[in-house]
């Protein structure tokens, strides 16, 4: 289909159940995502275990499973899981005040309310727009990331919470976020909503996502194995991925993994060029996400 976005709010290849039923179109096959599937493709899976920071064969995560596991676990660098990041009185009072600003259509069944600057990845452009700062009740999680040391000096300059409703069928597809104007650390806040995110190497080369700016030591492509990672969302939780995670493995959210409304906050730093002072449009944008503002009066 064309790039005209459709009235559930998807467009090209990506689609939601909404628009499957209506348009006959074919989903994505995540049904190439299963431990059996990808078995037979020579590559093995894994499940991350937050509690000992490891990945262990498997494809599910038990909660009461640690410190049992079984199989032989292998390191994957790059993954930062801080459970019960909200209380459940923060999560229920953060839901609230999201569903008092309207809610938008997105691509893939998802709903979003994004506050950050415009940005156009392909041609490299990047504007302030209308961007004026984040909801007054986003001071909550800015200031309380700033006591994980990972995050210590982490300057957000986009927030974009998300709503993913198994009703539509919602779903992300597997990509690397931008690396032209996207910092290396990735901060997903998950309020409600257990889930997965579905990792697996990246075999392209980096002509796409802007990879030819990464500036990050990595290890070498041939030193990264050919598996699949699977890193528990738990709600009210805390994920970021940073390093080779963040810039050498696809990660993605599978349609069968959104088993009840799943609603989280994006996060995301800009790159070491938007940080220079002497870059007036990143100054402008930093300037304007430091900014909290009454919904009351500008949402």
């Amino acid at each position: 289909m064309s790039g005209k976005p459709r009235p559930c709010g998807c467009k090209g290849y990506r689609s939601c159940l909404l628009c499957e039923r209506e348009f006959n179109l074919l989903p994505f096959k995540d049904d190439i995502f299963t431990a059996d599937s990808l078995k037979e493709q020579g590559i093995p899976s894994y499940i991350y275990c937050p509690s000992c920071n490891l990945a262990w064969p498997g494809w599910d995560c038990d909660a009461d499973e640690h410190p049992n596991h079984s199989g032989e676990p292998i390191a994957f660098p790059g993954i930062y899981i801080q459970p019960e990041f909200f209380t459940e009185k923060e999560m229920i009072e953060l839901m609230n005040s999201f569903d008092s600003i309207p809610w938008e259509s997105s691509v893939s069944g998802r709903r979003k309310q994004n506050f950050g600057p415009k940005t156009n990845f392909k041609k490299r452009k990047l504007q302030l727009g209308s961007f004026k700062g984040v909801p007054s009740f986003s001071r909550l999680f800015q200031e309380r990331i700033q006591s994980v040391p990972l995050l210590r000096d982490y300057h957000t300059i986009e927030q974009c919470s998300l709503e993913y409703d198994p009703v539509r069928g919602a779903s992300i597809e597997p990509h690397i976020d931008d690396c032209w104007v996207w910092g290396e650390r990735i901060v997903t806040l998950n309020l409600a909503g257990d889930s997965y995110l579905t990792m697996t190497k990246y075999h392209g080369g980096d002509d796409k996502y802007n990879l030819q700016q990464v500036d990050v030591e990595l290890p070498k492509a041939e030193d990264i194995p050919d598996i699949c990672v699977r890193i528990p969302q738990p709600a009210r939780s805390l994920v970021v991925i940073y390093g080779s995670a963040r810039y050498q493995w696809l990660h993605c959210v599978l349609r069968r993994d959104i088993r009840e409304q799943r609603v989280c906050i994006a996060l995301r730093e800009f790159t070491k060029q938007f940080l220079d002072p002497n870059d007036s449009t990143g100054q402008a944008v930093l300037k304007a996400a430091s900014n909290y503002f009454d919904c009351d009066k500008q949402c």
